[in-house]
């Protein structure tokens, strides 16, 4: 993943620099109510102002039906304005004449905020007018939006084949802690794969296999893997026409000399709420009126183990139910031990997913990961060993 330009090789002072950015945020009431996105992009665009740059973002924002006001990301721009310290203007089109009187009145340093780019078709239909129109406002490309990487549009692909580019901060900080995962990692490397459905997460698992050297499997997903090894599971979550296929994936495990991990014991209750009663037994004991909701103890002693011998952790997926306290304690558990390794240089550990991020935020230990990816599809689709569109535009420019 080191092929790509990077920030400091383009010369941007007195230049109209095009920044793709992902500020499709939650917004409520007319106030972003989680900045995280933006503020990981910061950076860059303090960077580029301060080199003398005009700069100017372009960003999707929901699923508009064309023009629809209530889809604006003209109620983002103060939080831009937060994050990076410096005014954001906003324009009222993201291309056309609008848009071109707005850069036009751009002093260097200055930054403007378009209107959302999928108020166009030609956006997600990657259109080569559409990215004319674009291009027309820049003199250079640079996409700092990693988690719109998976998808081949106009402001996320189509825009680096038009015009000198390069990876954002934040693009670059991403790669570069994707790479150190799974690219060229320290071993052993553990992978954790948590989560409801086996059948969401067969590539991610299949690449998974020919990467790793143990891998963890939690969530409902272990169910499954349970069931295929012929354990009753009472009335726990599981895939009953995907068996063949967890018997098939821990057959090539096996054959790839990679460690299946799953749960030895698990905590149980009979119905599906916080606080419910329940008890820890063994995965072999499951009662019949009952549902695995979280792993138990020795489950994690054999975690903790593993994560002992690690060099490099990735994680993706709850290890249980942590939406639903108790059964958050084995997920808070496992992360927290995670961290404590991390932060005191024992492994590197890369996490991603937006279940997976809301658990180590639930445990207090999201900020001592080594990188947390808050990408969600493009990260899923790097862990399944896909290529990137927008990526591969930055390579290729």
């Amino acid at each position: 993943m080191s092929r790509f330009k990077r920030l400091d090789a383009l010369d941007v002072a007195g230049k109209r620099v095009l920044v793709r950015l992902d500020l499709n945020v939650p917004v409520k009431d007319g106030r972003v109510t989680d900045a995280t996105r933006i503020e990981r992009s910061a950076e860059t665009l303090k960077t580029l102002a301060k080199r003398g740059a005009k700069v100017i973002v372009l960003s999707h924002f929901g699923r508009p039906k064309g023009k629809d006001p209530s889809q604006s990301l003209k109620p983002v721009a103060p939080a831009l304005a937060e994050a990076t310290g410096l005014p954001v203007a906003f324009a009222e089109d993201c291309i056309g004449p609008v848009a071109e009187q707005a850069v036009a009145k751009l002093a260097n340093g200055q930054v403007l905020l378009l209107e959302n780019t999928r108020f166009y078709p030609g956006e997600e239909k990657n259109d080569p007018a559409f990215i004319d129109a674009l291009a027309k406002l820049g003199d250079l490309y640079v996409n700092d939006a990693f988690s719109t990487a998976h998808r081949a549009h106009a402001s996320t692909e189509g825009l680096a084949h038009r015009m000198p580019s390069a990876a954002g901060l934040a693009m670059e900080a991403e790669l570069n802690a994707l790479g150190r995962a799974l690219e060229h990692p320290e071993r052993p490397v553990v992978a954790v794969v948590g989560g409801a459905k086996i059948s969401t997460k067969l590539d991610l698992l299949g690449n998974l296999l020919t990467k790793v050297d143990a891998l963890v499997i939690g969530g409902a997903m272990a169910n499954t893997f349970l069931a295929a090894q012929g354990l009753a599971v009472g009335k726990s979550l599981y895939e009953a026409d995907l068996l063949d296929t967890a018997r098939d994936i821990m057959k090539r495990a096996k054959e790839s000399n990679v460690t299946i991990v799953l749960p030895r014991d698990v905590v149980v209750a009979k119905e599906f709420k916080a606080m419910a009663k329940d008890q820890t037994v063994a995965a072999t004991a499951v009662p019949a009126d009952s549902m695995i909701l979280d792993v138990g103890p020795n489950a994690l002693a054999d975690l903790a183990a593993h994560f002992e011998s690690a060099r490099t952790v990735v994680w993706n997926g709850p290890l249980g139910a942590f939406e639903l306290p108790p059964f958050d304690t084995g997920t808070s558990t496992a992360a927290r031990q995670v961290a404590m390794l991390t932060k005191i240089g024992q492994l590197v550990s890369v996490a991603g997913g937006g279940d997976t991020v809301a658990a180590l935020n639930n445990a207090g230990a999201a900020d001592d990961f080594t990188y947390v990816s808050t990408a969600g599809g493009a990260f899923l689709e790097w862990l399944e060993g896909k290529e990137l569109p927008g990526v591969k535009a930055l390579e290729s420019a």
